[in-house]
């Protein structure tokens, strides 16, 4: 009995001290936490005051906003600042607004910031870690000059036909079956031209997603980028939680989809090397690297990582911006008509065959495309790390400069910036005409980016849009479908831009066209 009670106190007082250790780290987290959490309180820099664990992402996290709109909500309640200070979970991140701010960090001082946050842990996904977006300094520098000559006019011009025969091959598809009326899901139907586009530009591999849904490709790139799957909690930990990433390994994409890329790349290097053959695109230009004395040489790893990441940004996010696009030409019945008067003049000017320069000449195409861009930019907002510290003037008139230290974030909200009654009225409303004179100002005008990280294929997904909407309507009359929510609500399930609930449309072949497809 005695020994009993030993043992009893024994075990109490060991649970105590265990539970007086457990309460003892909280307590040290929590003062952590907290004085991470007053960042911008000592920095006297604008900014609302967040909660612990959430900073300023708490509509986010409980899906009552989505981050676009978050970011927005911040960007107008800061209207008289220069900058303003939100909390990216538990990262303190400074947003600039003043467009002049902009262009002196992201151009003028672009060494001072001239590295993104990686979206991947490249410790765990290191054959995509070394992808373009994620590569940083002289490393980056190395790449973006290797891989630019891959997206000039004249490489440009020889995709053209190659991007033509599978705009064909989609709106064909689409007019066969719509000649009653058809509700399609809009993103899927953009995921397979867009697949078609980037595996027959990109990797030489020619496809026809609308007859062979099931093809390897397009199947895996699907699997990549579910967002409705854990893929955009694992996205959303990686850009806010990166050390606990790091230290959970957590994985973007699996190694099916990794092993899947490596060997593609690998069989189309070989069957050049073997048969001679020779294409105008990137993987070309990193092959030419190998073997030569000076200059940067890229191994097979390298290349896959290249390839991949420009097949994510055409596989996701330009097929996305494509929805928006004809979903807005849908919405837009004048448009539409404006736009078909046009391409029908084309087509009679260059007896029934579009060409490039006849597209890339089109005024109001170009117009409609723009103001998409401008509603919908295909990133919402662009991210920057300091590598060098720099002093930013003061947030406001009273204020005074604040000091951003080597790895602060920094992000420049485009989609907000775009939306900005300052610098285009009725900034909610469709309305091309703002663009028909090209007077595109960069300062408030980024859907690509800006700087030396703009997009390095902007001008490529620009053309791959333009020919889509170009045979779309050829052949085809857009109308908003009931099952689309109107008027558009972005989603708060995913951290990209998303309509919520999808897109959809009904679609009606036209009869002028309907004879040149039987």
């Amino acid at each position: 009995m005695f020994f009993s009670s030993i043992i009893s106190l024994e075990i109490t007082m060991v649970t105590t001290i265990l539970l007086l250790a457990v309460l003892t780290a909280c307590a040290y987290l929590y003062k952590i936490m907290k004085s991470n959490m007053m960042h911008f309180e000592k920095l006297n820099v604008p900014h609302e005051k967040p909660f612990i664990l959430l900073g300023n992402m708490a509509p986010v996290f409980f899906r009552r906003l989505s981050i676009t709109e978050t970011i927005a909500k911040l960007y107008e309640r800061f209207s008289n600042t220069k900058y303003f200070g939100i909390y990216n979970f538990m990262t303190p991140t400074l947003v600039i607004r003043d467009p002049d701010l902009i262009n002196t960090i992201t151009i003028k001082n672009f060494d001072s910031f001239c590295d993104h946050r990686s979206f991947v842990n490249n410790d765990v996904d290191r054959l995509v870690g070394k992808n373009l977006f994620s590569l940083k300094g002289d490393h980056w520098r190395e790449m973006r000059k290797l891989l630019s000559p891959a997206f000039t006019s004249s490489k440009l011009k020889t995709m053209f036909h190659l991007m033509c025969q599978c705009a064909d091959n989609f709106s064909t598809h689409m007019a066969n079956n719509s000649k009653v009326g058809m509700t399609i899901n809009v993103k899927e139907e953009m995921c397979k031209y867009a697949n078609d586009v980037v595996a027959t530009c990109a990797f030489g591999v020619s496809l026809n997603s609308f007859k062979d849904p099931n093809n390897e490709f397009y199947r895996l790139g699907r699997e990549a980028m579910n967002f409705d799957s854990n893929l955009g909690l694992k996205f959303m930990l990686n850009i806010s939680f990166p050390k606990i990433v790091k230290m959970f390994n957590v994985r973007m994409f699996s190694e099916k989809v990794e092993n899947f890329f490596k060997n593609l790349v690998s069989n189309v290097v070989k069957v050049r090397d073997e048969e001679g053959i020779s294409r105008p695109d990137m993987i070309q230009l990193m092959m030419e690297t190998r073997g030569q004395s000076t200059g940067p040489m890229f191994d097979i790893d390298e290349m896959t990582a290249q390839a991949f990441i420009f097949f994510l940004g055409g596989f996701d996010s330009v097929s996305t911006a494509m929805c928006f696009l004809v979903h807005e030409v849908a919405m837009n019945s004048d448009v539409q008509h404006k736009l078909r008067t046009e391409i029908e003049e084309v087509l009679r000017k260059n007896d029934g065959k579009p060409t490039y320069e006849a597209i890339n000449s089109m005024k109001y195409l170009n117009a409609v495309l723009n103001e998409t861009l401008r509603l919908y930019p295909l990133a919402a907002f662009l991210d920057r790390v300091c590598v060098k510290e720099f002093e930013l003037p003061p947030a406001t008139p009273d204020g005074k400069p604040t000091t951003v230290k080597v790895g602060d974030c920094i992000w420049f909200s485009s989609y907000s910036v775009h939306h900005d009654s300052n610098y285009y009225s009725e900034p909610k409303k469709f309305n091309p005409d703002r663009f028909l004179d090209d007077n595109l100002d960069n300062s408030v005008y980024f859907p690509f980016g800006i700087g030396p990280r703009l997009c390095i294929g902007n001008r490529f997904a620009l053309l791959e849009m333009k020919i889509m909407l170009f045979y779309m309507l050829w052949r085809c009359d857009l109308e908003p479908d009931v099952k689309m929510k109107i008027p558009l609500v972005l989603s708060k399930k995913i951290p990209i831009m998303m309509a919520e609930g999808g897109f959809w449309l009904k679609l009606r072949a036209r009869r002028e066209t309907c004879s040149l497809l039987q």
